[in-house]
């Protein structure tokens, strides 16, 4: 059983959800851009579903990933409860790769925590399916809040740093491209003042 498959089971067993049934705030600024017009879209480490979930009951076609059974299991129970549809995989994302045939409006990485490598490895694949004018949406918790008050891991490998990110999208232009603190709100592990990166880019 992987660690993340533990965490999924013991906040299933006080039935409550690890990371709360809210999604991202940065998946609702996203969506309701002027610009952002994607009808289909990837959740890299979607967990039990919150974002995937959100984005497939306002339209869009979803395909989520995870590296826990557990929590996908979760996922596809909490969908069908709200009624949505998507696409889901538990796949170690070290490993995966997306099909010759796979093309997705939008990437989002939100959140994931493992080793900078698999992270970046895993997005600069997934972002190779992205046509010209599509997205890719990150947000975690930045290296540089390592020792400071506030969320987030540890293990520096473990946080975002945007030179990194940056240089794993060749061909796409930053939107938005960001480093600082803020308040988040959104389930029982992200409550609190937090150091984060933020990235949206689109390819050129």
């Amino acid at each position: 059983m992987t660690k993340w498959d533990k965490h999924y089971a013991e906040a299933a067993a006080k039935h409550t959800r690890l990371f709360g049934d809210r999604p991202c705030e940065v998946t609702r600024q996203v969506l309701a851009r002027s610009d952002f017009q994607a009808r289909t879209a990837l959740s890299l480490g979607d967990g039990d579903g919150r974002n995937g979930a959100w984005l497939a009951a306002r339209g869009l076609a979803v395909t989520a990933i995870d590296i826990s059974g557990v929590a996908t299991d979760q996922a596809r129970a909490n969908d069908r409860a709200e009624g949505v549809s998507v696409n889901r995989l538990a796949a170690d994302l070290e490993t995966w790769h997306p099909a010759p045939e796979d093309a997705w409006d939008a990437v989002l990485m939100l959140y994931l925590h493992c080793e900078s490598d698999v992270r970046l490895g895993a997005l600069a694949r997934a972002a190779q399916s992205v046509p010209a004018g599509g997205w890719v949406v990150v947000e975690g918790f930045a290296r540089s809040g390592l020792g400071k008050p506030g969320l987030g891991p540890d293990n520096a490998d473990l946080r975002y740093d945007l030179p990194e990110l940056l240089a794993a999208l060749p061909g796409f232009r930053a939107v938005e491209a960001l480093e600082g603190r803020v308040h988040l709100d959104e389930g029982p592990r992200h409550q609190g003042e937090a150091n984060i990166v933020r990235l949206l880019a689109r390819r050129t």
